[in-house]
């Protein structure tokens, strides 16, 4: 695989009916479908994918699925993250030995550590495999805010090549190509045309699960000069739809628009609840208005 580029979709895990276990079937459809939509990458097992809420047998059937059922045509990026160091290097030396083409790994979200252990849990990671990590960084959930300068000192280890910048400063993704050059590409977390224009070369995208084939296209347009405005009308229209499924509820939401356009991933396991009557409600006149609402799944 070259290097990544574009709007990888971090993917919802599909359940059976009750939550009791992965939804295989569905799993690969929904892989399928996402590589005919034109999406240039796919991220199983983020925060989206509920990666805290699966065994480790549950683990490795989505890795196998996704990494056998994508079969070489994009790459396939496997969340591994874990509050322990020896934890992530395991599933990441698993996400290798089962064919993925990189991780993405959010700091130990519960110790708060420092930027010296942080810098040394990285390390270990990337030095245990042969694959890229990309470092996600989300102090709203992960408790930590990996700084730029913390992010230049991890671009001289030669495996971690990836940032997902999710801090919601739009100055990172300037700070960080400054900083680190061509040592360090740069993928947006959000706000993706703003951080496309200051020099972002990817979107990791919550919306690309629901509408692949606009986020594949708002990725490329933003990164041309001479499509900019457009790609600017394209985030304007689908704003509305990345704010319904933003927020504590984003997974839930994510899912509950997924079953309102025909493609039923099942519910969110617990803690998490489905979404209340009242947000679909309101998610379901967002999706009517983008025309891709399915009556019958509505």
């Amino acid at each position: 695989m070259t290097g990544f580029e574009g709007s990888y979709t971090v993917m919802v895990t599909p359940f059976t009916e009750g939550g009791d276990s992965i939804d295989v079937p569905s799993l690969k459809r929904f892989v399928d479908w996402q590589i005919a939509e034109g999406v240039p990458g796919l991220v199983p097992l983020g925060s989206t994918g509920e990666f805290l809420s699966v065994n480790g047998d549950e683990r490795a059937e989505v890795v196998e699925t996704v990494v056998n059922q994508s079969a070489g045509r994009i790459p396939v990026v496997i969340g591994t993250a874990d509050e322990r160091t020896e934890n992530s290097i395991a599933f990441s030396r698993d996400a290798e030995r089962m064919g993925a083409d990189g991780v993405m790994i959010v700091p130990p979200y519960y110790s708060s550590p420092t930027d010296d252990e942080l810098f040394i849990h990285y390390k270990r990671i990337a030095e245990a495999i042969s694959i890229p990590v990309m470092v996600y960084n989300n102090p709203n959930t992960a408790n930590v805010d990996l700084s730029p300068a913390l992010i230049a000192r991890m671009a001289d280890v030669d495996n971690i090549l990836y940032i997902k910048e999710s801090s919601g400063d739009i100055s990172r993704v300037r700070q960080i190509n400054h900083l680190c050059g061509d040592k360090m590409t740069v993928f947006a977390g959000y706000d993706p045309w703003e951080s496309i224009r200051l020099g972002a070369k990817g979107y990791v995208s919550v919306f690309g699960n629901i509408l692949p084939r606009l986020s594949a296209d708002l990725y490329t347009l933003s990164a041309r000069d001479e499509t900019a405005r457009e790609a600017l009308d394209l985030y304007q229209l689908v704003i509305p739809l990345m704010d319904a499924i933003s927020g504590d509820l984003y997974v839930s939401a994510t899912k509950a628009a997924l079953r309102l356009i025909g493609m039923s991933t099942g519910d969110p396991r617990p803690p998490r609840l489905p979404l209340p009557e009242a947000n679909v409600a309101a998610l379901r006149q967002v999706l009517s208005e983008l025309d891709v609402l399915d009556e019958k799944a509505a």
